[in-house]
């Protein structure tokens, strides 16, 4: 059983290299002058002849060793955003470690991939010195909305001569999620929105009395409630309740499964609404066929809404949409049949 899995493993190894290795113009050019060259000698018997072609087929052969050499010891790490969105270009990077004790690497090529396998772009790294670390980055373009895998990257090198490529596995497939696309919410959603002040049931300046505490350096001294302070011994000062128009529940409508176009295009009008209204201090609600999320605000509340709109897939059964939180505004999008 053990012999037979070593087999398979080395059957795996010689379809499914490690690297790869191709000739370029000009090792095509060294192979066929080494062919002739070893034809010629052969029918002519000249050691001059037999000389030139053993040191081409040298040639080959030390190109080869001190390739594989320089892409020894080589490892990536990614280097992402903290978010992505859909068709915005993403700036992304490795960092590219020498772990070799002694041997440095040269003339080292990142080749970053398409979806399709085509090199997009290449970044040059000319010297690595053994043991040291180097931060590449570059500009890719965007991914569509949801679970994608990033097409990856190939380390590659000519070195020494130039007359091979020799080429690793891609590295850096690594599945990151992609938020809709986020933008200025369009003029017909804001109208919806709508103006007018209600309580927002939070400390800010309003009207209305939210709460009394001790004066604090720094407090407004117009804020001074004199009674209360009267009846403490303690300077006390009053906090108002915020007036806001902006606390809103974003309703989903339809499913989006006969119309890709307006699907994405809806759930990228929720996204752009949502971090519109939270960056304003506002709380926002999310609701929709099979999306429930209660009111909330903050850094960490936008990423929970981005994230189930990135997920949102129409093809999946969905639920009914939960009930409205009271006294909260409601804007609808719709996502399509």
């Amino acid at each position: 059983m053990g012999r037979t899995a070593e087999v398979l493993r080395a059957v795996w190894r010689l379809f499914r290299p490690r690297r790869t290795i191709w000739p370029t113009r000009d090792g095509w050019w060294s192979l066929f002058a080494a062919v002739g060259l070893g034809v010629a000698a052969v029918n002519t018997g000249n050691n001059l002849l037999y000389l030139l072609s053993s040191m081409l087929l040298g040639l080959i052969v030390v190109s080869g060793v001190l390739s594989e050499a320089v892409m020894r010891g080589l490892r990536l790490a990614p280097v992402l955003p903290d978010e992505l969105y859909a068709g915005r270009p993403m700036l992304v990077g490795a960092v590219l470690a020498n772990q070799k004790r002694r041997v440095p690497s040269a003339s080292i090529a990142l080749e970053a991939l398409r979806p399709g396998g085509a090199v997009d772009r290449a970044v040059y790294v000319p010297w690595l010195p053994a043991g040291a670390e180097r931060v590449v980055m570059w500009e890719a373009a965007g991914l569509p909305r949801g679970r994608r895998r990033l097409p990856g990257v190939r380390v590659t090198t000519r070195f020494p001569f130039g007359v091979f490529l020799k080429a690793g596995r891609p590295l850096l497939q690594e599945e990151v999620l992609v938020f809709p696309a986020v933008g200025p919410p369009p003029p017909a959603l804001l109208r919806q929105v709508g103006s007018g002040a209600v309580p927002a049931r939070r400390r800010g300046r309003g009207a209305d009395l939210h709460n009394l505490r001790e004066y604090r350096a720094g407090d407004d001294p117009r804020l001074i409630h004199w009674r209360s302070s009267a009846k403490s011994g303690a300077l006390t000062v009053r906090e108002f309740e915020a007036e806001t128009s902006l606390d809103m529940r974003i309703a989903l409508e339809g499913t989006g499964a006969r119309d890709p176009v307006r699907l994405e295009a809806g759930l990228s009008e929720a996204a752009s609404l949502a971090v519109q209204l939270l960056a304003l201090g506002a709380q926002v609600e999310l609701s929709g066929p099979g999306i429930a999320v209660p009111l909330g605000r903050g850094r960490a509340h936008q990423v929970r809404l981005l994230t189930e709109l990135a997920l949102y897939a129409p093809a999946v059964s969905r639920s009914a949409a939960a009930p409205a939180s009271a006294g909260v505004r409601e804007v609808r999008i719709g996502l399509g049949r």
